[in-house]
């Protein structure tokens, strides 16, 4: 989550201004999943929309300074650390194989059952015919390279 900004807190680079509106609707859609009843939905569930709003703002931002070069190095240098978005997410995005990499526990192999990667890291074409998988840490349904 970002600091609040008080009178102590330095200011923002400029083109903060530019981008500060989308950052605060997703941190507006964060309150509100945040706050959503989670009733019938397992108890990994609940936390899938909150992975899917941290990658679509990690990915807003990555845009932004990766792919539009919108945004300069010292307003990047300060989303990151201020938290906007995840350093290392992107730092995994900018490496070959990873681009479309959905959160970093799914590349973690001590969080599965048999030491490998999650199940939404393999590509489609290896998968059964008509089978829908979901990844069980952040409920994405294929973030492989290859697809």
């Amino acid at each position: 989550m970002p600091k609040i900004r008080t009178q102590r807190t330095k200011r923002p680079p400029e083109g903060f201004d530019d981008i500060e509106p989308t950052l605060e609707e997703f941190a507006r859609k964060m309150k509100e999943i945040e706050n959503e009843p989670h009733e019938g939905k397992r108890i990994v569930e609940g936390s899938w929309p909150v992975f899917r709003i941290h990658h679509q703002r990690s990915r807003y931002i990555y845009d932004l300074y990766y792919k539009r070069k919108a945004i300069s190095r010292e307003l990047y240098d300060f989303l990151l650390k201020n938290k906007y978005a995840d350093a290392n997410l992107i730092a995994k995005w900018k490496k070959p194989g990873f681009e479309k990499l959905c959160c970093l526990r799914c590349i973690q192999p001590r969080d599965t059952n048999f030491g490998t990667t999650c199940v939404c890291r393999v590509p489609k074409t290896r998968l059964q015919e008509g089978k829908v998988i979901e990844c069980v840490h952040c409920g994405c349904r294929g973030c492989a390279s290859g697809d």
